[in-house]
């Protein structure tokens, strides 16, 4: 869609994260072309809550595999528990095997949307 936000089109790649996988806001800047926007995919996933069909938000992390927005999901604890309710298992906040269940959306949709 031409006239797709910037917003829609982070949800239209988040909502092809397989289950059991995770990918990072940057990962996600980088194949919609805007590298250094990982911020902007932050606060699009914040204002996820709520769309339907719903978004997996939860399968968003930092480039770390940290749960740095675990705030927006109204309880400290229901990011890790919809995590773990998907067999990911996750550690003082933090993905274990982050690396290994990482979802690069560049590899699997495609280079990128540039």
């Amino acid at each position: 869609m031409a006239d797709e936000s910037f917003y829609d089109k982070v949800y239209d790649v988040v909502r092809q994260v397989p289950y059991g996988r995770v990918t990072s806001y940057g990962a996600i800047a980088s194949y919609l072309g805007t590298k250094g926007s990982s911020r902007v995919v932050g606060y699009a996933m914040g204002a996820s809550s709520g769309m339907h069909p719903p978004i997996p938000a939860h399968r968003v992390l930092n480039r770390n595999g940290l749960l740095t927005g675990k705030r927006s999901f109204g309880s400290a604890t229901l990011m890790q528990q919809m995590l773990e309710s998907e067999g990911i298992t996750v550690e003082d906040d933090q993905v274990k095997d982050f690396k290994k269940l990482f979802w690069d959306p560049a590899e699997e949709l495609g280079k990128n949307l540039k």
